[in-house]
């Protein structure tokens, strides 16, 4: 075990199945937080909606463990914490950050392609709170694996991935404690300074609906604005589709 900023200790394993699985168990046993695990890789690693992650060596498997004392409701806004987290440690590195964009609500794009995804997963405490809070972060690093129904990209310039695990980290660490002062406004604001632009065309998946419309920010929730035909429509969750007009989980 390794302590990093922050008061985070940081496990390296060669290998494991999920970095987000082996957490949980050790969530759920009690383990305080601010633990990461870090695996060079996977053997069934996982994204949104069961989909599966590919995990070649050299790329980034890490999952990090918080409490932070919220209501269940608010778990969402933990992705959009994380992904701001992400692409501040990315443009830290990548000889060019600007091509570093959001995708709403837990990618990161570089030129439009995806180099990285998160999965954050949650257990609800008898109070109505949450119990445990584990993030996990795929980002690729030194490989791009091949998907069937997107582009995909390696972030600028390569990082070992401890070193990379340490800077998110930090940035995380960062973003954790703007909330414990100041609440989910700033993290928001900040999270749009690196979203979609105002007006850019947006497709959403919507449960079995698509939603067609241009992106109007985040409401005071972290949940996706668009303006629609038909007014303004909010979604609380749901999936952005890959579309030409966008620009700029994973363990």
């Amino acid at each position: 075990m390794t302590q990093i900023g922050g008061g985070w200790r940081l496990v390296i394993h060669d290998e494991l199945a999920s970095t987000s699985d082996q957490l949980i168990r050790l969530a759920e046993a009690g383990e305080p937080e601010r633990l990461a695990i870090l695996a060079r890789r996977q053997g069934a690693g996982r994204g949104r909606s069961g989909r599966a992650w590919q995990s070649p060596q050299g790329n980034l498997y890490l999952s990090a463990l918080i409490r932070p004392s919220c209501p269940a409701r608010e778990a969402a806004q933990w992705g959009l914490l994380a992904g701001l987290a992400l692409i501040e440690a990315a443009r830290e590195i990548d000889p060019e950050p600007a091509a570093l964009r959001l995708k709403w609500p837990n990618d990161l794009l570089r030129n439009g392609a995806k180099c990285a995804g998160i999965l954050a997963e949650s257990m609800l405490a008898p109070d109505g709170g949450l119990a445990w809070l584990v993030l996990g972060f795929g980002v690729n690093l030194a490989v791009a694996p091949t998907l069937p129904d997107r582009p995909t990209a390696c972030l600028g310039r390569a990082e070992p991935p401890e070193a990379f695990a340490a800077r998110l980290l930090g940035r995380l660490d960062y973003w954790y404690t703007v909330w414990a002062a100041e609440g989910f406004r700033p993290i928001r604001a900040a999270w749009e300074e690196f979203g979609p632009s105002p007006g850019q065309p947006i497709d959403a998946r919507f449960g079995a609906a698509t939603i067609v419309g241009t992106f109007a920010g985040l409401g005071p929730d972290g949940s996706l604005l668009l303006d629609t035909g038909e007014g303004r429509r909010t979604i609380a969750a749901g999936e952005v589709l890959e579309t030409g007009s966008l620009s700029g989980g994973a363990s």
